[in-house]
């Protein structure tokens, strides 16, 4: 008898998901402190909700038009796709081994060669905090923006002002806090309305433009004629197109962030990864479509006075105020509640990093409110750098753009790290083993090796210019941001993170016990199982012995990875080696 069966028979089979659940994440090191309330469809709306691919290729529309037109954007969003396809699998792989709120830099930590696990995690930790951090700014001006636009469509004599950006961006972002705080029970709820709601504002935003535009664009406009503005060679403003297409395609770990609060975490997670990004996907490459036919005149939305150039391509499409006003309102309200998601998910990594000494003051911000059951110091440090970062923009746009653009590269130098290793394990054989969760890829070693080229080329090409002649302006500055990021890493690491930082135990003891996996040490896990087998057969078990069943696997587990520690000298007592 394993150890679900022992317990099957005295609890249901939801109880008996969230204990096992809970048991992974004790094998991890950790305390379960965070409410199991998030179903499969509700986090699929989660993740798909952060994702929001067609939404956010509707704000870099025009700039993708313009580095090689229709074409280059449309099939370079399917080879993004394609791309992010195979980084999605990988990470649902690892996943659904190591559910924890962590992510990247937890698997980092798990699979790395033992010299280098500790300051590989801990730089992608910070590598991925900046990049959620910095997203968080540029969606509240995303959201911002969206809010301003409608009010400039509705009075056309108001002119947006920098100030009114920042002081709208504030007040969504100190809402998206409080939706956190306060109403952490209405998130599973909201994240299925909001799937279905996504979805049907995108049908609706694709019927409506069109059966309202006469004057579509040819068939030869959308996937053929190339169109350069940016001054650069044929080749170059290709590049340029495509990586269009990478800023649309981020943040699809999102699912990993919120593991600790999914009910079937290891079954579950991977299947919302890919949902996400399947979803994402087939949506991002319709609205592309469809938006190109319907682009009357590219030069009227790119200036247009509300900010915002899908308002005036709905606006001349349609020909009404009120059919336009209705789909920017429909597009609006989705990046305002991803907003509130965006702040979950980073104050979920903000909370793990914290847990792992991976911050100062990390012990103020591991702390989850007893009552409401969120990390609510987390929550407000999130916001509270989101709106500094916000104020740049008060002072130069430029250096707010260099903001936008560290989110991605922060994101995408994340994700290399956990697939590197991963690879490394792979070919060579000599890394931690990798033991296998409930979700297993079959050509795992090609998706590795397509997604970590994929990822390693656009984070170089995520640093080239994209407007020549080159100036002081238009500068891109996201190799420098980089390195600023970088050095705030170093710093913290010596003269905190070397000493406080730790990680994820060995995930090779939990697997044994929850997967039925022989590893070493299963003499232990033998007599264990024997053990329970005893106690449980007998018919009078009540809460108080399966309390006992509980902490003795627990015990196991602990003193399992005691054994590990002591025999290869590990300097922390909670990083795998």
């Amino acid at each position: 008898m394993n150890t679900q069966d022992g317990i099957t028979a005295i609890h249901t089979q939801e109880e008996v998901t969230a204990i096992t659940d809970d048991l992974v994440l004790e094998g991890l090191g950790y305390t379960p402190e965070l409410k199991r309330s998030f179903s499969l469809f509700g986090m699929i709306g989660f993740a798909f909700s952060v994702l929001t691919c067609w939404t956010a290729l509707a704000g870099s529309l025009v700039v993708g038009i313009n580095s090689g037109g229709p074409p280059v954007i449309i099939w370079s969003w399917v080879g993004v796709s394609v791309c992010s396809m195979a980084v999605a699998y990988s990470f649902a792989e690892i996943c659904s081994a190591f559910p924890v709120a962590g992510g990247q830099y937890s698997w980092v930590a798990i699979l790395a060669p033992a010299k280098y696990a500790r300051p590989l995690s801990y730089c992608c930790g910070w590598f991925i905090l900046i990049g959620f951090l910095s997203a968080g700014a540029g969606n509240g001006f995303v959201g911002a923006n969206f809010v301003l636009g409608m009010a400039q469509m509705a009075n056309p004599d108001f002119v947006i002002e920098r100030w009114h950006t920042c002081l709208v961006a504030y007040c969504l972002l100190i809402l998206a806090a409080a939706t956190n705080i306060w109403g952490r029970r209405a998130l599973e709820k909201l994240s299925q309305a909001m799937i279905i709601f996504n979805i049907i504002s995108f049908v609706v935003v694709i019927v409506v433009l069109l059966a309202r535009d006469n004057n579509k664009q040819s068939a030869a406009f959308v996937f053929k004629d190339f169109q350069n503005f940016t001054g650069f060679g044929t080749a170059y403003a290709s590049l340029l197109g495509l990586l269009q297409s990478a800023f649309g395609m981020t943040g699809y770990d999102a699912t990993a962030h919120m593991t600790e609060e999914m009910k079937d975490a290891r079954k579950d997670a991977p299947k919302a990864i890919i949902w996400a990004v399947w979803i994402g996907a087939v949506t991002g490459f319709i609205f592309l479509i469809v938006a190109c036919f319907c682009i009357d005149d590219i030069n009227e939305a790119a200036s247009s006075p509300t900010g915002v150039p899908i308002f005036q391509i709905f606006l001349s499409a349609t020909r009404s105020f009120p059919l336009a006003m209705l789909l920017s309102v429909q597009i609006s309200i989705i990046s305002l509640v991803s907003l509130a998601f965006l702040c979950a998910q980073s104050s979920r990594l903000a909370f793990a990093f914290a847990r792992d000494g991976g911050l100062p003051f990390s012990k103020i911000f591991s702390k989850v409110d007893a009552k409401r059951q969120v990390p609510v110091n987390a929550i407000c440090l999130v916001v509270a750098v989101n709106m500094a970062l916000m104020s740049i923009y008060f002072g130069s746009v430029t250096g707010f753009g260099t903001i936008l653009a560290i989110s991605t590269e922060g994101f995408y130098l994340s994700y290399i790290l956990p697939l590197a290793v991963r690879l490394w394990g792979r070919l060579t054989g000599k890394g931690p083993d990798f033991v296998e969760g409930s979700y297993n890829l079959r050509f795992g070693l090609v998706l590795n090796i397509i997604g970590l080229l994929y990822l390693t080329f656009a984070c170089i090409t995520f640093n080239f210019p994209s407007v020549h002649p080159i100036t002081a302006s238009n500068m891109n500055y996201t190799c420098a941001a980089v390195g600023v990021s970088a050095c705030i890493a170093a710093v913290t690491w010596f003269t905190t993170g070397k000493k406080n930082f730790s990680g994820p135990q060995a995930g090779t003891m939990f697997q044994e016990v929850i997967h039925g996996q022989t590893t070493r040490g299963s003499v232990s896990v033998q007599s264990f199982k024997e053990t329970q087998k005893e106690t449980i057969d007998d018919n009078d078990l009540d809460d108080e012995d399966l309390i006992m069943v509980l902490k003795l696997e627990v015990g196991i587990l602990v003193q399992y990875w005691d054994t590990i520690r002591d025999e290869r000298h590990t300097p922390t007592s909670r990083m795998r080696i």
